[in-house]
């Protein structure tokens, strides 16, 4: 399991051009710990506080969400 390095997210996040937060982390994960697969994405946010309360306000409670919801930001 990957731990988030939320200072690195921070680095990465003032170079953005994005507004959205969660958008920036899930571009962060993608680029810095090369990480392309919805369920590793989910069980890595789904273990981090802070993740898990950026999905919810999402509603996305499983890995398949996680899945739909890439499929819809990133077509």
């Amino acid at each position: 399991m990957i731990r988030i390095n939320w200072d690195q997210y921070k680095e990465f996040k003032s170079h953005s051009h994005r507004d959205d937060n969660f958008m920036i982390l899930l571009d962060f994960l993608k680029s810095f710990y090369n990480m392309t697969s919805p369920f590793d994405v989910y069980e890595t946010l789904a273990n981090d506080e802070l993740g898990k309360m950026m999905m919810e306000k999402r509603d996305i409670t499983d890995a398949e969400d996680m899945e739909s919801f890439l499929y819809k930001k990133y077509r």
